[in-house]
């Protein structure tokens, strides 16, 4: 399993007239949890589109347990719980404010595309590399 933490304040233009986060931000919050987690495996987003691979978000899927509030400190954690097999890839994602109570849950499938071709790839090698020690 490989487990990756970033933490997000919560700013007030995300916030709805209640003063929670609004419910559509938080995908955002998923997306920077995937995004640093990439970044914790040695590379980025980018690299991985330039060497020709893409991932569009294929399905999403959010449980919401209490609300973010405005200025608070917010906790992601985004779990890889296996290690890819097909074209898909699921991020499960947890977010947790400072009392350390959880949130919200969600994940998110990705897919891997060709760039070029714009048709369905598998997991590519350098990914595959860099996440195999986690489940072995």
């Amino acid at each position: 399993m490989f487990i990756s933490t970033t933490t997000i304040r919560v700013r007030y233009g995300e916030t709805d007239q209640m003063g929670y986060l609004y419910y559509g931000n938080y995908a955002l919050y998923y997306e920077v949890g995937r995004a640093e987690a990439i970044r914790e495996l040695g590379f980025t987003y980018r690299e991985l589109e330039e060497q020709g691979v893409m991932m569009p978000v294929a399905e999403l899927n959010a449980k919401y347990f209490r609300p973010a509030t405005y200025d608070n400190l917010i906790t992601v954690k985004t779990i890889l719980k296996e290690l890819p097999k097909s074209s898909k890839i699921q991020f499960h994602s947890e977010l947790y404010n400072e009392k350390g109570e959880l949130l919200n849950v969600g994940v998110t499938t990705l897919v891997f595309v060709d760039v070029n071709t714009r048709q369905k790839s598998g997991l590519p090698e350098v990914l595959r590399e860099r996440l195999a020690p986690f489940f072995n």
